[in-house]
C-alpha cells in the first residue's frame, strides 16, 4: 500500500536523464553526423572498463581506451579533465543515470520507504555488476585522500538521486540528514558487495537489510525523543525544526 504520510511520501517522478545514446552507426544519418560529447564519453568508458578491471584507472588505460574508441588525444583531454579521475567521475555519473532509469521502471509507490531505499541501492549495484572489478578500482581511487572531496561529491549525487527517486520531498534539515545517513548505508553496502563472491550475493542483501533496519530503529528512537522533549519549553523550538 502506498505510504502517504509526510515521513513516507509517495515518490515523485525522478529527474529526467538523457537516455543512453545510440552509437553513431545506429543513429539516422549517422554517416553525416559526428558523435556528440556524451557519445564520445560513453565510447571511451565502454572501452576503458575491461582494461581498468586489470590495470585500474590510469593514464595508460585512458589513452588506450581513447584509441580504441577512435577519440583524438585532444578530445580525450577535453572530455576528461584531470585525466583518469575525470573518467572515474563520469563513470559514477553514468551509473547514476542508469540507476534512475531502472528505478523509474519500478512501482516504487507500492513499496514502503525501506523497500524503496533497498531497491535504489540494489539498482546502483546492479548497474555496476557487469564491471564489478573496475567499479572496485574506481572506488579505491576515490578513497585516496587527494580525491576525497570529489568522492564525497559523487556519493552525495548518488544518494540524492536515490532519495528523489524514492519520493523524498524534505526541504528542511532532514534533507541533509537523510542523505548523510544513506551515504553511510550505501558506502558500507558497496564495500560488502565488492567482497561478496557468492553467485546470489545473499550476504550483501542481508547486510543491506540490516543497515536499513538500524536506520529505521534510529528514526523511531528520534521520533520518541522529539515527542518526549516537546513538552519542555527549552526544546520545543528544536523539535519543530527537526520534523
Amino acid at each position: 500500500m502506498t505510504q502517504t504520510n509526510p515521513e513516507n511520501p509517495a515518490p515523485k517522478k525522478p529527474r529526467k536523464k538523457p537516455a543512453a545514446p545510440k552509437s553513431a552507426a545506429e543513429s539516422p544519418g549517422a554517416e553525416n553526423t559526428p558523435p556528440n560529447d556524451t557519445q564520445l564519453k560513453d565510447a571511451v568508458l565502454a572501452a576503458a572498463l575491461p582494461h581498468a578491471a586489470f590495470d585500474g584507472f590510469t593514464d595508460t588505460v585512458l589513452t588506450r581506451a581513447g584509441q580504441e574508441a577512435g577519440v583524438s588525444a585532444a578530445d580525450l583531454a577535453r572530455l576528461f579533465e584531470g585525466g583518469p579521475i575525470g573518467l572515474v567521475a563520469y563513470y559514477s555519473e553514468w551509473a547514476d543515470a542508469r540507476m534512475e532509469e531502472r528505478l523509474a521502471a519500478m512501482d516504487l509507490g507500492a513499496m514502503k520507504i525501506r523497500a524503496r531505499i533497498a531497491a535504489a541501492v540494489k539498482a546502483r549495484l546492479a548497474v555496476l555488476a557487469p564491471n564489478k572489478e573496475a567499479a572496485r578500482r574506481a572506488g579505491a581511487l576515490l578513497s585516496l585522500p587527494i580525491h576525497a572531496a570529489l568522492g564525497a561529491r559523487l556519493v552525495y549525487r548518488t544518494v540524492d538521486a536515490m532519495w528523489r527517486a524514492a519520493g523524498d520531498t524534505a526541504t528542511d534539515f532532514n534533507f541533509y540528514t537523510k542523505r548523510g545517513i544513506l551515504a553511510g548505508v550505501y558506502g558500507a553496502t558497496a564495500m560488502r558487495w565488492f567482497n561478496d563472491t557468492s553467485d546470489d550475493e545473499k550476504a550483501t542483501d542481508d547486510f543491506l537489510a540490516a543497515r536499513i533496519e538500524n536506520v529505521m530503529q534510529f528514526e523511531k528512537f528520534k521520533a520518541k525523543a522529539k515527542e518526549a522533549l516537546s513538552g519542555f519549553p527549552m526544546f520545543a523550538d528544536w523539535t519543530k525544526k527537526t520534523k
